[in-house]
């Protein structure tokens, strides 16, 4: 039933009616990943390819990504479900990405997940500048729609990172879950907002830090006026969240309902 009704959810999407009802009507769909494939398929080769490897990664993390069922496949209840393994010799995770399948320059890019949980464990929906081969990290820029760390139960990160505030320094705000319980507890949606020097960041429809030019630090500039690429992963351990400890629990899951993008329309 449920795979029926996001099935039908995504076609209304597309409707005049359904767009011309709707309280943002000059928004229009233009890619979705609905995640309706059989058990154990992996994401659609069409929408998605593998990052594959790790050791150390980006912020001296533990993770191998691996493209094995057993961390990314589809549940065939309308989830992706990404899963981090402790296993004798490590840990195994996944990433994907859009690269050269699909790319944005502006829009509403938005995913409804649920997250997982615990110390050391780091899900995160972000985006990449698709000129990377040219320009480098951090040249390209980097959209982190939702990062999460499993320390910070209820407490979202949305950043950009340009050249001059980059990692530690990327210009970013926080939000935090009204409830005050942990995100893991249910799904929720993360998005972006993003227009010609501009970008809202949203945590269930609700809007809780907009950067533009003038939110960066003195003599650097704005690199989110070009198109970008999507990624999803699960990281575990770094410098950031910190590494697992005695009480993490394993596998630990990002399920992902559904990722959208629309488009403004004139």
């Amino acid at each position: 039933m449920k795979r029926m009704l996001k099935r039908l959810a995504a076609l209304l999407a597309f409707s005049p009616l359904i767009l011309a009802a709707h309280p943002r009507s000059n928004w229009k769909l233009i890619w979705s990943d609905e995640f309706n494939g059989a058990a154990r398929t992996p994401p659609d080769p069409a929408k998605w390819m593998f990052d594959l490897g790790g050791d150390r990664w980006g912020n001296k993390e533990l993770e191998i990504y691996t493209n094995a069922p057993e961390n990314i496949a589809q549940d065939g209840k309308g989830h992706l479900v990404i899963r981090a393994l402790k296993t004798d010799s490590g840990y195994t995770s996944a990433r994907i990405n859009t690269r050269g399948k699909f790319t944005v320059e502006f829009g509403k890019i938005a995913a409804r997940m649920r997250i997982p949980r615990g110390q050391g464990i780091w899900p995160a929906f972000w985006m990449l500048g698709d000129d990377i081969a040219k320009a480098g990290w951090p040249g390209c820029g980097e959209i982190d729609i939702m990062e999460n760390v499993g320390k910070e139960p209820a407490v979202i990160h949305g950043t950009i990172h340009g050249p001059g505030y980059s990692g530690g320094q990327g210009v970013g705000a926080t939000d935090t879950l009204r409830s005050r319980r942990p995100l893991a507890d249910g799904f929720h949606e993360y998005a972006i907002e993003w227009s010609p020097g501009s970008i809202t960041f949203l945590l269930d429809n609700q809007p809780y830090a907009t950067f533009t030019p003038a939110s960066l630090p003195a003599g650097t500039h704005w690199v989110y006026d070009h198109p970008f690429f999507l990624l999803l992963n699960l990281a575990i351990g770094g410098k950031w969240p910190g590494n697992p400890n005695a009480t993490t629990q394993f596998p630990q899951a990002l399920t992902v309902d559904w990722v959208r993008v629309w488009q403004r329309q004139p």
